[in-house]
């Protein structure tokens, strides 16, 4: 049986699984790439598609992903507006460097993901059920995890406005790594690591969340 200082256990990540060489491709909704390079620009429409053994570079508007599956796929340096992987399957994603206005991950089921280094002003994860996620050197202006199922997730260096975690189901989410400003609810930080520090200064949402009263 593990010991109670072994949690929280870490986020199992590798590296996505990509060949030597690899194609160029142009986007288009509900086809199947395999070991493609794709460069994105403007609006694309990607819903329902298959991207295995992929990299992608965008200056984009717009990325639509809605319902699709993503399987060993590197991104480096996306500079998007907004990007939606609503109901996608995400199997070892790795996401570096760039910009990203809205990333909407609502009810996707993630299996390895790892951001790293990237400026984000929205994320939600509302719904979403995934292990083994890493937030590492990255601004999130707004994170949100309403009614979320979550295992194995790290923050390392990160920072962030306002956390909604309302309805969060967590288990091994070290937060520890997250410089929050503020969270909306307190009492659904059940499943979760922080450090003395940052509980001090959840007390007042605690207390609230309690119906205390703070008067010095």
């Amino acid at each position: 049986m593990a010991r109670a200082s072994d949690s929280p256990a870490a986020p199992r990540i590798s590296q996505p699984d990509l060949p030597r060489h690899l194609g160029p491709a142009q986007p288009s909704r509900g086809t199947d790439f395999l070991q493609a390079a794709l460069d994105l620009a403007g609006d694309v429409n990607l819903a329902h598609a298959t991207l295995e053994q992929c990299t992608v570079t965008a200056d984009a508007d717009s990325i639509d992903l809605t319902g699709a599956t993503i399987l060993d796929v590197d991104a480096k340096d996306l500079r998007v507006a907004s990007m939606t992987l609503r109901n996608a399957g995400i199997r070892r994603l790795r996401i570096t460097g760039g910009r990203i206005g809205t990333l909407d991950l609502s009810g996707t089921r993630i299996d390895e993901l790892e951001i790293r280094d990237v400026r984000i002003d929205y994320l939600t994860l509302g719904g979403a059920k995934g292990s083994d996620i890493l937030f590492a050197d990255s601004t999130i202006r707004t994170l949100d995890m309403p009614q979320a199922e979550i295992t194995r997730m790290t923050f390392d260096g990160c920072h962030t406005q306002e956390v909604d975690p309302r309805g969060l189901r967590a288990k091994d989410v070290d937060l520890r790594g997250l410089d929050a400003e503020a969270f909306v609810d307190a009492n659904s930080l059940r499943g979760t690591t922080l450090t003395t520090y940052q509980i001090q200064q959840l007390a007042p949402t605690i207390a609230a969340g309690l119906g205390i009263q703070i008067k010095d």
